[in-house]
């Protein structure tokens, strides 16, 4: 980066995603947000805010359904489990949610899975697509990573969600898609020869991938998709006495470590 540049940006900050005229206008990517986006729902104008493309209604239902499906209410869950234990501490709505949303990053569930889940599914397409074998490029990722994200599932053998959200993509035409059967490829040779079953990560980044998002755009997509199920969580935190949600004795917890020792 130039000086030249350094400079310019001293007095000018340089965007090509949009304006806030006061008094006149707002610019959102190059569209009017009151005259040509007023009547978009917010879902379209969230997503036209990642892609700068605008879906067909069939596939707002598919994407909109990805987060319904994985809208889970239980507090047991981890990124839920610290929306309800904020509000019971008597935190703020939007501390709360944020708080729960920001662990919804972690390595083994969430949105990091979900990025390398679709980044797995697009560099294997065009692998194939390239003359490589898919038994060889599975072998491959398995040796490198010893896992595949999309496939197994931390806490449960199964997912419930798999057969809803396959339904839902055959009744909505995109079944078919490149990525999608690739990704039940994936699942049966998974299931055949490392007796690993399918999550719904794969299918909903094979969605992505067949919508044509790259990794960064897919990952902001579901940045939000656990926002339903934490508001019931938060808010039967706050509705409990403080204090009392998930409490738990010193004696009550199984400690499998070093006895106690003098230094």
């Amino acid at each position: 980066m130039s000086n030249e540049h350094l400079r310019q940006q001293e007095t000018a900050h340089e965007t090509a995603m949009g304006k806030a005229f006061l008094c006149e206008r707002v610019v959102f990517r190059g569209k009017d947000l009151h005259q040509e986006l007023s009547e978009r729902d917010w879902f379209s104008l969230y997503l036209y805010s990642i892609t700068g493309k605008f879906y067909t209604p069939e596939q707002m239902r598919m994407l909109n359904y990805i987060w319904v499906c994985t809208s889970y209410p239980d507090p047991s869950i981890w990124p839920n489990h610290v929306a309800e234990l904020a509000g019971n501490v008597r935190s703020t709505p939007s501390l709360s949610l944020m708080s729960g949303l920001s662990i919804s990053e972690a390595s083994i569930y969430g949105r990091r899975p979900d990025r390398r889940a679709i980044d797995f599914l697009q560099r294997t397409r065009k692998a194939l697509d390239a003359g490589e074998e898919l038994s060889d490029l599975i072998n491959a990722a398995l040796k490198k990573y010893r896992v595949i994200y999309g496939y197994g599932r931390p806490l449960a053998r199964l997912d419930e969600r798999v057969l809803h959200l396959v339904k839902k993509a055959r009744d909505l035409g995109f079944a078919d898609g490149a990525h999608f059967t690739l990704a039940l490829e994936i699942y049966h040779y998974l299931k055949k020869n490392k007796r690993l079953t399918i999550n719904v990560a794969a299918l909903a980044a094979a969605i992505g991938a067949d919508f044509g998002m790259s990794p960064e755009e897919y990952q902001l997509y579901l940045t939000p998709c656990f926002i339903a199920g934490m508001v019931p969580c938060y808010l039967d935190g706050a509705a409990k006495p403080e204090g009392s949600v998930f409490p738990m004795r010193c004696e009550s917890i199984q400690y499998s470590g070093p006895e106690r020792r003098s230094w």
